[in-house]
């Protein structure tokens, strides 16, 4: 599937084929889509792997387009292209995996009893 990564003024971006994992917190854009949108990721941050391994990546804030919508969400830098579980929760999506697509589902609120 074909996302966007745009640069701090939403002015370029520069498309990027993705595989959605629900099971990644966060979107993961490879290392070279930081430097040409203008992001200067942090310093590196720890992430556990699926198999228990703790690696370090550089993380960041990156607008994020897919279709007619933009959401300014975090990036991992340095790795293969992934839509995490965070990124579609900002933009309201959830995978149909039979139809290998991704379909709106609306916003969850929790409401505090008085």
């Amino acid at each position: 599937m074909q996302i966007a990564i745009g640069d701090l003024e939403r002015r370029r971006f520069e498309s990027v084929e993705v595989l959605v994992d629900t099971g990644a917190t966060y979107h993961r854009a490879p290392e070279v889509a930081a430097p040409g949108t203008g992001h200067r990721p942090t310093p590196d941050s720890s992430f556990v792997l699926a198999d228990g391994r703790r690696v370090e990546r550089s993380l960041g804030r990156a607008w994020i387009r897919f279709e007619a919508q933009e959401e300014f969400s975090l990036v991992v830098f340095g790795d293969d292209a992934l839509l995490g579980a965070v990124t579609l929760e900002e933009f309201c999506l959830a995978p149909d995996p039979g139809a290998q697509r991704l379909v709106p589902v609306p916003a969850l609120m929790m409401r505090i009893a008085a």
